[in-house]
């Protein structure tokens, strides 16, 4: 009797070994099945046939033209401010290839704002020209309790030219200008209302 004891509990163990078996190659069955199906899907739809096939009878979609010479800017690249004087600086008494003081004295960097009021902390483009200034830095400079201050922002000078942008939230009319940090030049000053 004490052996029966001993066999029972092994035999219950052989149905369940064999149902897993039976049950993975009921899976393995269906997986090659269903494999085998969808595989015969994509032949029959023409997702991912053989792309040699398709190079040799398909033309090209793509057309690049030949590239050609153009021609140089027809206007100017930079519209500038203009200026606060609405009368000419030229004296009759002076000839005309002689420029008058104002003339002479007129700053060498051209600074012009993309606006002329923003409100708090909006940003304000500013943009301008520097002619022989190449690669020279320009620091912003802003004018408050009578004096220049600089602007934490500093601009490149890249084919004569040079834009940046700034944000102030300082409200009432603000004075800004560029200095060069090398020579010290200065540009003219431009006027926006922070409302």
């Amino acid at each position: 009797m004490a052996e029966e004891e001993t066999q029972g509990p092994t035999d219950e163990r052989h149905p369940v070994v064999a149902g897993l078996l039976a049950l993975l190659a009921v899976g393995l069955t269906v997986g090659l099945v269903l494999g085998g199906a969808a595989l015969a899907a994509t032949k029959v739809i023409g997702v991912g046939g053989d792309s040699a096939e398709d190079d040799s009878t398909s033309e090209a979609s793509l057309y690049l033209p030949r590239p050609s010479r153009t021609g140089g800017p027809d206007g100017p690249l930079i519209t500038l401010a203009p200026t606060d004087q609405g009368t000419s600086t030229r004296r009759p008494d002076k000839p005309d290839d002689e420029p008058t003081e104002s003339e002479s004295k007129k700053p060498e960097i051209s600074l012009s704002a993309g606006q002329t009021a923003v409100g708090p902390m909006e940003e304000i483009d500013l943009t301008g020209v520097y002619p022989g200034g190449e690669g020279a830095i320009l620091q912003v400079q802003q004018f408050t309790a009578g004096r220049w201050d600089d602007f934490p922002v500093t601009t490149p000078v890249s084919n004569e030219t040079f834009s940046t942008y700034i944000q102030t939230s300082q409200p009432g009319l603000n004075r800004f200008r560029v200095i060069d940090t090398d020579t010290g030049t200065t540009s003219n000053e431009v006027k926006v209302r922070i409302d």
